[in-house]
């Protein structure tokens, strides 16, 4: 099915569809996609269809689902279905959007049953054990998917990873870290700049401990297998610092959400994930940690992660 959905591709946009409408994201990403006159646009695909979901007990949720939901289909024509069954089998590829992310595991369950490519939008499930039975089921029935956030995607982000100024050395980044009380603390806000330390870092995080900085802010420091040093704080804005073999370079940053759109698609049309299964993981495994670390009185403690 994959490799027909990939000769399909070359041919024609490919047709996407959403779950949960309860994001800015959903609109965003139509946008980029649908309006041909954004400068932002990118083109090989077109958002088509959805499936209305929201959480009634998260307040960010349900009081957006309806504008959002309203804007889709009257501005940019999505047909909404009732099931995300339904759903698939109208478009190739399909997004994960509800900014809750417990029903994430449903959703994908639905999606990787029916064959479609799949992308999670940040968090890519309410527990690390159920990020961890998504990747499970996606590659037992050889589904792609992947998960991110637009923060992986800052060009000098990326080339700080790609090795532009020799090799990452250790690594600090900030963002924003609202806590929702369904979800483990740094899942809600804090994997932002999360995602970008280990974009920085790559994987082999081996430990963890939880603290707070002066002014009483979340700081979490994890240590890599090879002595490295990577430390994420909770902070305003977006960004942080390299240290490289040619110096200190600044990372972290937030390019807009169109560089993370154009790798959904190309992944869409691929079947490729521009991140390994073990990366996203571990992202979340980290924060995981972090809150056991909390919970240990921020004793350092091991990040413990059940994958290949």
């Amino acid at each position: 099915m994959i490799a027909t959905l990939v000769a399909a591709s070359q041919a024609a946009d490919l047709k996407i569809g959403m779950v949960g409408l309860d994001t800015s994201h959903v609109i965003a990403f139509t946008r980029v996609l649908n309006d041909e006159a954004d400068k932002n646009h990118v083109a090989g695909a077109r958002m088509i269809a959805a499936v209305k979901d929201s959480s009634p007990d998260v307040e960010s949720s349900y009081t957006r689902v309806d504008k959002y939901t309203t804007e889709l289909t009257d501005k940019w024509g999505l047909k909404l279905y009732p099931t995300v069954t339904e759903l698939c089998r109208h478009v190739d590829a399909v997004m994960i959007e509800n900014v809750d992310g417990r029903p994430h595991l449903k959703h994908a369950i639905d999606v990787i049953k029916a064959g479609k490519p799949l992308f999670i939008d940040k968090p890519l499930a309410g527990t690390l054990t159920d990020c961890v039975k998504i990747y499970r089921l996606a590659k037992r029935h050889n589904v792609p998917v992947f998960s991110s956030s637009s923060l992986r995607f800052a060009k000098a982000t990326l080339a700080a990873r790609a090795g532009k100024h020799g090799n990452v050395l250790s690594c600090e980044t900030f963002s924003p870290a609202h806590l929702e009380p369904h979800h483990p603390d740094l899942f809600w806000y804090g994997i932002h700049g999360v995602e970008s330390l280990f974009t920085v870092m790559g994987p082999g995080c081996v430990s963890v401990r939880r603290g707070t900085t002066d002014d009483g802010k979340i700081e979490v420091t994890g240590t890599w297998k090879d002595g490295r040093i990577g430390i994420f704080r909770e902070g305003k804005g977006y960004g942080g610092m390299a240290k490289c073999e040619t110096g200190e370079h600044p990372v972290g940053g937030y390019d807009g959400y169109a560089p993370l759109v154009e790798a959904a698609v190309k992944f869409f049309k691929t079947g490729k994930s521009p991140v390994a299964a073990r990366e996203t993981l571990e992202i979340y495994a980290f924060m995981q940690a972090a809150d056991d670390s909390k919970a240990a009185n921020g004793k350092e403690v091991p990040l413990k992660l059940d994958w290949e």
